[in-house]
């Protein structure tokens, strides 16, 4: 049984851990405040930008019209982009983007697949397994701010391993979707190349019509790799503030943890002091009645 010197340290050290993950807490949500205000500002850019380049790709698949960005290449060579974050202590976010890129990797075994991660814990994880890296990222995000030029060099880095050597049939982007401060969502999505919407997913929708200032391929030798730069940039704004969120969620529930621990080892130390102040009036009362 542990004396009372060992509770009272053990207490103080709890104590000192809740605080720790309070103030981790309250950083995590001033952090998750801004990233949630960039991602509410990206999304609706991003995701209408999408639409509207992947119709206008199936519009034009027919016409006398090529972009490597739109070439439909082999499947035997895979890229993964995967989003995770520099550091730990923010709950499942790393462990589920693993597990999610691990599938994919095992439902692919029969590919040749290469790997771009964009954060610390994703490129140490996969290191160890010996997964072949096209490059990598680190430290762009630890503080917890996206900046645009970092989205645009590795966009630039992707496309350029795209189109110059042709040695990647396919890019995936892997990253977790902020829904909530409770709920992300892991995505896997085909990055490159850009998919147009098939014959159903258009005649399921209402026709639109576009009035081209320019000719097509000028649209789309200036809109394609910026909408790979806004993919990036978008998975990136997602990642951080499912990060933060996640971050915030763990460490509520450690302080909570951390009470109901302190108030269980309080407890146990007053039983044990109890018995010790009764076992000292029982031998002073038994002595008293003994000398009498």
């Amino acid at each position: 049984m542990p004396s009372l010197l060992d509770l009272r340290r053990r207490i103080k050290s709890v104590k000192n851990t809740r605080q720790i993950t309070k103030a981790m807490k309250m950083v995590a949500a001033a952090k998750l405040k801004r990233a949630q205000d960039r991602v509410t500002a990206a999304r609706p850019f991003a995701v209408k930008m999408t639409e509207v380049l992947g119709d206008l790709s199936s519009r034009i698949g027919g016409e006398d019209f090529s972009h490597p960005l739109l070439d439909a290449r082999g499947d035997q060579n895979y890229l993964i982009v995967l989003m995770t974050a520099d550091k730990g202590l923010c709950g499942g976010f790393n462990a589920n983007l693993i597990k999610a890129a691990g599938v994919f990797l095992r439902e692919n075994s029969d590919k040749k697949i290469e790997m771009l991660p964009i954060g610390r814990k994703g490129r140490d994880f996969f290191r160890r397994r010996n997964v072949q890296f096209a490059a990598e990222y680190v430290g762009l995000t630890g503080a917890g701010q996206v900046k645009l030029t970092d989205a645009r060099e590795i966009a630039g880095n992707i496309i350029k391993t795209f189109t110059e050597t042709e040695t990647i049939d396919k890019v995936f982007l892997v990253f977790s979707e902020f829904k909530s401060v409770l709920s992300q969502r892991v995505v896997v999505e085909q990055l490159l190349p850009v998919v147009g919407k098939t014959e159903d997913e258009t005649a399921a929708v209402e026709t639109v019509d576009y009035i081209y200032e320019q000719p097509a391929s000028e649209l789309f030798k200036r809109l394609l790799p910026r909408l790979v730069e806004t993919q990036i940039y978008r998975g990136m704004l997602e990642s951080v503030a499912s990060e933060q969120g996640s971050r915030m969620t763990a460490m509520d529930s450690a302080s909570k943890n951390a009470g109901e621990l302190i108030d269980s080892l309080t407890l146990n130390m007053n039983r044990i002091r109890q018995a010790a102040i009764t076992k000292e009036i029982i031998e002073v009362v038994s002595g008293a009645a003994a000398a009498s």
